[in-house]
């Protein structure tokens, strides 16, 4: 399980702030898809998995008055959590069934649900396997175009694909929480483009205090509470 304790900066401010671990409980469900034979990449499962979440808040079924935008909204009320499972053969074919929107990277695939209740997950989904998305790049990512945001990693943490997976999709959300809704409207009409890289050790202090959005672990799972595990760098929040 995952979490990351940052609020949403643009919902509407309640009269007495709630404490977003007595608000109920709601989790976002990624599924990648991890064939025996053919694993994913592992930088390529985690720049999927970031756009898979931009994709659905984005969605206009998650907006306003759409289907899912109520359990949106109770999510990000609460702890902002994702959970990555892994899916291959028929399990992936049941877990397309689900309502949700599948993303395709260069070799992966995910499949990304509206939230649904910590303790409520559909059947379907609720015996797919957490472990097992240690996944490799079969060779070292390239350096990243700065004229697109990039997700940099925390060098100092060993996460599973997994856990790394729902870090990028915190800190993807983050970075979309503080754009305007114009420059929202421009990354969504360009697919999303993001790399995640890791940061040198020697600029991981700078990134983490430049001002950019920062994930700041829940603790729930692999890491220590207050972890820091990305930093968002869009072009459009740079100071």
């Amino acid at each position: 399980m995952d979490g990351v304790s940052s609020q949403n900066p643009s919902a509407e401010p309640e009269t007495v702030p709630r404490d977003p671990d007595e608000a109920p409980q709601f989790v976002l469900p990624l599924v990648v898809r991890i064939e025996k034979a053919a694993p994913p990449p592992r930088t390529d499962a985690l720049e999927t998995a970031a756009r898979a979440v931009l994709t659905l808040l984005a969605d206009e079924r998650a907006l306003g008055e759409g289907p899912w935008a109520q359990a949106v909204r109770d999510w990000q009320d609460a702890r902002i959590r994702k959970v990555v499972r892994r899916a291959r053969g028929a399990e992936w074919r049941r877990a397309q069934a689900l309502p949700g929107i599948t993303v395709s990277g260069k070799a992966t695939e995910v499949r990304v649900y509206p939230p649904v209740p910590l303790d409520g997950w559909p059947k379907d989904l609720a015996r797919l396997q957490v472990s097992g998305t240690d996944l490799d790049d079969p060779e070292p990512p390239s350096a990243p175009d700065r004229a697109e945001p990039v997700l940099w990693l925390s060098p100092d943490l060993d996460m599973s694909a997994g856990k790394a997976m729902a870090q990028a999709g915190h800190g993807a959300q983050l970075a979309w929480w503080e754009l305007s809704d114009a420059q929202r409207e421009e990354w969504r009409d360009a697919n999303f483009p993001l790399t995640v890289r890791t940061a040198g050790p020697a600029d991981w202090p700078t990134l983490t205090t430049s001002g950019l959005p920062v994930v700041r672990d829940a603790g729930f799972t692999e890491i220590a509470p207050g972890s820091c595990t990305v930093v968002a760098d869009h072009p459009a929040l740079r100071g």
